[in-house]
């Protein structure tokens, strides 16, 4: 068996930040990104370990000036999953006056899609965009609430600031994300089928730290 040279460090930060220098080592230069979107796109290897998303992430040319904004303007975030809800800590959108909701779990939701065969994701949207109007949509687990909130948008219900869709599967995952980059919404997306709550949510924080 080879030798496996065990790494020490002390601290989250410091593996963090190991973690990151290995990312940009691994990547040569020219990179698909630079800049803003690089540490957005580096931040989503880092959540991970896929460096494929490399080549499959896509921004809309306003995406991340639109998010550092809203973010600096107290945005209210509204998510698809609680997993998303918990991947964005308090400590980073507090002191940028910033608010995140889940509305899975609404009586009102759970109500709405059982009287209406629909999906919960798909209530939860319509509530939020009646009563929060957030300014930044987080869908990383539901095609069918990226696929609503596009239905929103073309009717004039709805304008966001930004849409992380990154819903993840096999069944209409690829296709809503491929419908939300087909409209002149600011988005950041996945190409295919990968994307996930915690991939989602990891924008929401290189994007945060930004704006801090």
């Amino acid at each position: 068996m080879a030798d496996i040279t065990l790494q020490n460090f002390i601290n989250p930060e410091e593996i963090e930040a190991e973690s990151l220098r290995i990312i940009d080592s691994e990547i040569p230069k020219p990179r698909p990104f630079e800049g803003q979107k690089w540490e957005i796109v580096r931040r989503m290897i880092h959540t991970t370990a896929d460096f494929e998303l490399m080549n499959l992430t896509r921004f809309h040319e306003d995406a991340v000036e639109n998010g550092v904004r809203a973010l600096r303007n107290k945005a209210k975030i509204v998510t698809d999953t609680e997993m998303a809800k918990r991947g964005i800590p308090v400590r980073r959108m507090d002191p940028l006056g910033c608010s995140v909701h889940c509305l899975m779990n609404d009586e009102r939701v759970v109500s709405r899609a059982k009287a209406e065969g629909i999906t919960r994701a798909k209530a939860a949207v319509d509530i939020a965009v009646r009563e929060i109007k957030p300014e930044i949509y987080v869908v990383g687990n539901a095609p069918t609430a990226l696929i609503r909130l596009v239905e929103h948008f073309d009717n004039g219900d709805v304008s966001p600031e930004l849409v992380v869709g990154m819903p993840v599967g096999f069944v209409n995952a690829a296709e809503s994300k491929a419908l939300l980059m087909s409209r002149d919404i600011p988005y950041i997306s996945i190409e295919g089928r990968k994307g996930g709550s915690a991939l989602a949510a990891c924008v929401i924080n290189a994007l945060a730290i930004m704006a801090a």
